[in-house]
């Protein structure tokens, strides 16, 4: 049975969408027939980092929850991707990303329309179904809205992301209670960004003190980040690199929680 995963943080800048496309890259680099789905429809932008523009994609989520496609025709296949040298990465799987829209137009009705938030639930059960899917990453708008509190319901895991930083602890203090009555079964926590002052092992057991809930990963600032400015899945392009490394540590606990 596929697995649920909404990768959320309270507040934006968390570094959400990059962790997201490189972990369930990761995930389908061991066999995994993955899809990502961008449910931040207000501000999408995730797929920047699998190469897409506006104008590669015929339809997004927005033409589904409109009633104007199948979920399998707004899923495009990303699975072919370049490595730093240009070359093709070998992904034994298959990695499927179901956008939002860019076009003004589109988020504008969104925001003055709005959609029925229960066809988000359909629209993930159906890309499961048509796409036989062993994960579904939903890649959720930050903070707590209608459809992110949906997402988290359905879940199957959880992964939230933080940095170290004041407004993130209390805003993930709230995420997590907000999922714990959700009875979301498995809740993960990673710490994004982290300035290379603080100790691993220090602060991973702060976090995990403050809230009683297991650090799955720690990624500290890094150049080679800057300087790919979402140009690509950072792990193809630096294998070796200390941030690729804890991707795939991630990415290999989510699959031994099966």
């Amino acid at each position: 049975m596929a697995q649920v995963i909404s990768i959320h943080s309270f507040r934006g800048g968390t570094g959400k969408s990059n962790l997201t496309a490189n972990i369930a890259t990761a995930v389908a680099s061991q066999g995994k027939r993955v899809a990502i789905v961008d449910t931040d429809i207000q501000s999408p932008g995730i797929h920047v980092l699998f190469g897409l523009n506006d104008e590669d994609f015929t339809h997004s989520l927005n033409d589904y929850l409109w009633d104007k496609c199948s979920a399998k025709d707004a899923a495009y296949d990303v699975t072919a991707l370049a490595t730093a040298d240009g070359t093709l990465a070998d992904i034994s799987g298959a990695v499927y990303l179901m956008p939002s829209s860019l076009k003004a137009g589109e988020i504008a009705k969104i925001l003055r329309e709005g959609y029925d938030v229960g066809l988000l639930n359909d629209c993930f059960h159906d890309l499961i179904n048509q796409l036989d899917l062993d994960y579904l990453f939903i890649d959720t708008h930050p903070g707590l809205n209608e459809e992110t509190l949906l997402s988290i319901a359905i879940s199957d895991r959880m992964v939230i992301i933080l940095r170290p930083d004041r407004q993130d602890f209390l805003g993930t203090a709230v995420t997590l209670e907000v999922a714990q009555k959700l009875d979301v079964p498995n809740i993960t926590l990673l710490v994004n960004k982290v300035p290379d002052i603080y100790s691993r092992e220090t602060l991973i057991s702060k976090v995990q003190a403050q809230y009683g809930v297991p650090v799955g990963g720690l990624f500290y600032e890094n150049d080679e980040m800057l300087q790919l400015a979402s140009g690509g899945i950072f792990w193809l392009h630096h294998p070796d690199h200390a941030f690729s490394q804890e991707v795939h540590a991630v990415a290999r606990q989510l699959i031994a929680a099966e």
